[in-house]
């Protein structure tokens, strides 16, 4: 189908976001798919009846030339032709049926987002959770129904690896941009999108990339160099000595069965030729085992992989980008001059020739003419030319299947758009701002402003009104828009930002520390930030909530003011009006906000909409009287 950009009724001409239905386009695609599987499978049938037609003549014949006598044996040849050219069909249809089956739940998964139904389907990214680390935990970024498993849509590890990086690590807005650019240009390849999601799925395999580019880098196994010349020198010597002694056996087997005449002298030397060469080969040949057997394990369990990755590769080497990051990434595939899946080919068929050691034949003369050796020197030399690439294609490949999960995100939500950075800060500007883990039809949207004015919001309201949602709103659009991806806003703006929150804090059995004392810690990381170069955003919920009024007063004016001294910005949410209070000794740098419910028919009703000021009333006898306590 190429990858032409898709026809869309209208486009934004500022950023080119697309606004057809994502959801339609889905649903025709899927539908083609699906109607692609089911001829498939119909084919797939048929071929099958095919094959047992094919083996049943093939019987019959074999019947009739050796019961029968009525035909020659040779007529089994026809049959036997067009069975093993109808298993060569079929082997191809079940790949072929085998990738369209992938594409359909490429589909599938891309409607499940749009539908809200994608908690629990994707890949939650568990392996990527840190309780450590300053806001991944508090902000839903892994885990089930995380944006994570919304994000992702890499089959590879090493891109899921670098979208968790991503995600985990804020980029400076001069990279942010970089990849707004690039996701702005795969977001209409649909195609290009599709392909690469099928094709790296069949490269998602067990070992790792870090592993996989360890071993283009790695020193040569202890022991002789196969790759040196000096080696490849001796082992052609060796071989040539082992050809000459293959000649000599011939002619003294054929002198001895009558074939060959040679001389009582020339049959002496012959011999003597012969056990001097088996012996000097035989040494050579254990004495170098062990540093070819060691190539040879290397080399297999990395070669698997990398055939798998040199598909994905070849697919991205016919495309040509326009935004600098994207022909950045393409130019680094060949940054020698040649392609990657050339290379990798050449390593395929030395893989192949290894594997062909355990025929009988190669094994009776592999002393003889070293044929694993051979081939152990040329890994090693390829290894030696193109291993320290294998990284660098690893990496690519990892950016772009990022980059391609932003692109899916921003293609499904074309009303999102790109944020803007400011050049000076800290600042975090957000108009319409929503949760992206909300379905798009029940988000309540806010406005939010931290600038150089006021640094401090301080939430309060009731119960379940939408305090920590609003902390973790802002947060996790912070983290989208610095890792290059559009956010869920009408218009958002801000410096580059090290986020830091405090709002899913747990106590632990296992290291004895207590709730409180997990809180303390956890705004005791988020001061340390403040020395960083970067401007810090801190998202506290529910400030000191384990300890007493008087405590908790006297401890959040003086952490808060210490934040603010030191040029954060952020939110605190409080069930304690006296922290309200808080706002007054900032003079002018910090505001209330606040969420309000209201009860009707003896239900509580939230609005979600935040307000200035201080809330001045409670839903939690409410709340009590709502399951049944009494109070």
């Amino acid at each position: 189908m190429g990858n032409r950009p898709i026809a869309c009724p209208a486009c934004n001409p500022r950023d080119n976001v697309l606004v057809e239905d994502p959801r339609s386009i889905y649903d025709a695609r899927l539908a083609e798919r699906r109607a692609r599987i089911a001829a498939g499978e119909r084919r797939h049938r048929v071929l099958g009846y095919w094959q047992l037609a094919a083996a049943a003549a093939g019987a019959a014949l074999v019947w009739m030339a050796l019961v029968e006598r009525t035909l020659s044996i040779l007529w089994v040849l026809a049959p036997l032709a067009a069975f093993v050219a109808l298993v060569a069909v079929h082997d191809r249809l079940l790949r072929s049926l085998d990738r369209r089956r992938r594409a359909a739940r490429f589909f599938e998964r891309g409607l499940a987002r749009l539908t809200g139904e994608w908690a629990g389907t994707g890949e939650a990214g568990e392996a990527y959770r840190d309780a450590s680390h300053p806001y991944a935990e508090d902000l839903d970024l892994f885990g089930k129904a995380s944006l994570f498993e919304l994000l992702c849509t890499a089959r590879t590890h090493i891109g899921e690896e670098t979208l968790a990086r991503w995600l985990k690590a804020p980029a400076p807005p001069a990279a942010a941009r970089a990849r707004q650019q690039a996701v702005n240009e795969l977001r209409p390849r649909l195609d290009l999108r599709e392909q690469l999601a099928v094709l790296a799925e069949e490269a998602r395999t067990g070992l790792d990339p870090e592993s996989l580019a360890a071993w283009g880098e790695a020193a040569p196994p202890p022991g002789p160099r196969m790759d040196s010349a000096r080696m490849r020198l001796r082992l052609w010597a060796h071989t040539l000595l082992g050809i000459a002694a293959l000649v000599a056996f011939v002619a003294w087997f054929g002198h001895e069965i009558g074939t060959v005449a040679l001389t009582e002298r020339g049959v002496v030397l012959t011999r003597d030729f012969l056990i001097a060469a088996l012996f000097v080969n035989s040494w050579f040949f254990y004495r170098v085992r062990p540093v070819v057997q060691a190539v040879v394990v290397r080399v297999e369990e990395a070669a698997h992989e990398l055939a798998l990755m040199s598909e994905v590769l070849v697919r991205l080497e016919r495309e040509r980008f326009a935004t600098p990051l994207l022909a950045e990434l393409r130019a680094s595939l060949d940054a020698e001059g040649e392609a990657p899946s050339r290379r990798l080919a050449r390593l395929n068929r030395l893989v192949e020739y290894i594997d062909s050691r355990d025929n009988f034949v190669v094994k009776l003369i592999e002393p003889l003419l070293l044929w694993t050796a051979h081939c152990s020197s040329k890994v090693e030399a390829w290894r030696g030319h193109s291993g320290p690439a294998v990284r660098r294609w690893l990496a690519a490949m990892g950016e772009m299947e990022a980059l391609c999960s932003l692109a899916s995100h921003a293609f499904e939500h074309p009303a999102d758009p790109f944020p803007e950075f400011a050049a000076e800060g800290p600042c975090l500007e957000a108009e319409g701002i929503g949760h992206p883990l909300i379905a798009e039809t029940s988000v309540v949207r806010n406005d939010a402003r931290l600038d150089g004015g006021v640094r401090l919001l301080v939430v309060s309201g009731s119960n379940m009104s939408g305090k920590s949602t609003l902390l973790r709103t802002l947060g996790i659009n912070c983290v989208l828009a610095q890792a290059g991806a559009p956010v869920r806003a009408r218009r958002m703006r801000l410096s580059p930002l090290a986020v830091g929150a405090s709002i899913r804090v747990q106590d632990s059995l296992q290291t004895g520390v207590s709730r409180f004392y997990a809180e303390i810690l956890r705004l005791r990381q988020i001061l340390d930030l403040t020395a960083g170069p970067v401007a810090v955003l801190f998202l506290i919920d529910e400030f000191l909530h384990g300890t007493n009024s008087h405590d908790r007063r006297i401890g959040a004016e003086a952490l808060v003011r210490r934040l603010v001294e030191r040029g954060a910005i952020g939110l605190i949410t409080t069930h304690d009006l006296a922290l309200a209070d808080i706002v007054e000794g900032l003079a002018g740098r910090a505001a209330n906000v606040h969420f309000e419910d209201r009860i009707e028919d003896g239900r509580i009703l939230f609005d979600y909409a935040m307000r200035p000021g201080v809330v001045r009333k409670s839903n939690a006898i409410e709340l009590m009287h709502s399951v049944g306590l009494e109070i």
